[in-house]
């Protein structure tokens, strides 16, 4: 698969180097040409640095490792060269005080398919400290992270689904790009729990086995009847 990373962030770094080692062809692409080529040299010889407009017109999936402020006007002017393609959005709308910054509007994916109408956007891998995709792979207590995927072409999923197994993680279906907004309040609640709080966030879900309460509870009486 042919990916376009749009950025030379950590993000960009933590992501882009797990695809790399499954195979993909990678081109990064930044306004700096030294970052990009600092990043892509660091990957390997098959990693290219570029332009973010070669970057988004060699992707078939095009990344989007961009700060909230700046995504949706890079992504603007490069629409043309999108269209079509995967755009993959792990951006987190959250400012000071972790508050969301996208209350009361679209979501940070939602203002990118609005400036790139022709592309398929795609919400993932927005939870995460990008320290943890560094983690090859990043397995907990046994278990592959799960990194929940939202959009709406099924084409474009099944390619991100792909890319997220490649990172060792298991993808969950999220719901249609009108959920994105979903995930990246989740994304502002939990840094609150981890850095605010000190909180430890994976505890205030229960097991799946009991997300519905317990399926069987005996009244008092000991008889075993449902209450």
């Amino acid at each position: 698969m042919r990916i376009g990373v749009l950025g030379t962030g950590n993000m960009a770094d933590a992501l882009a180097a797990h695809w790399v080692r499954a195979g993909h062809q990678v081109t990064i692409g930044g306004r700096d040409a030294r970052r990009a080529e600092r990043l892509a040299t660091g990957m390997g010889s098959r990693v290219k640095p570029a332009g973010l407009r070669a970057a988004a017109e060699f992707g078939e999936v095009v990344l989007a490792a961009l700060p909230f402020g700046a995504g949706a006007d890079v992504v603007r002017d490069l629409h043309v060269a999108l269209e079509g393609k995967v755009l993959l959005d792990c951006s987190n709308p959250v400012g000071p005080g972790f508050r969301l910054l996208t209350e009361g509007g679209p979501s940070a994916a939602q203002r990118l398919a609005a400036v790139a109408p022709k592309a398929h956007v795609v919400k993932a891998f927005n939870l995460c400290h990008e320290d943890v995709w560094r983690m090859r792979p990043p397995i907990f207590d046994g278990r592959p992270l799960a990194v929940p995927v939202c959009g709406d072409d099924e084409r474009a999923l099944a390619r991100v689904r792909e890319l997220v197994r490649d990172v060792g993680c298991d993808p969950v279906a999220g719901g249609g790009l009108e959920r994105a907004g979903l995930l990246e309040a989740t994304a502002a609640l939990l840094i609150a729990l981890w850095v605010g709080e000190g909180a430890d966030a994976q505890a205030i879900a229960p097991p799946l086995a009991y997300s519905a309460g317990p399926s069987h509870q005996e009244t008092e009486d000991g008889t075993g009847a449902f209450r």
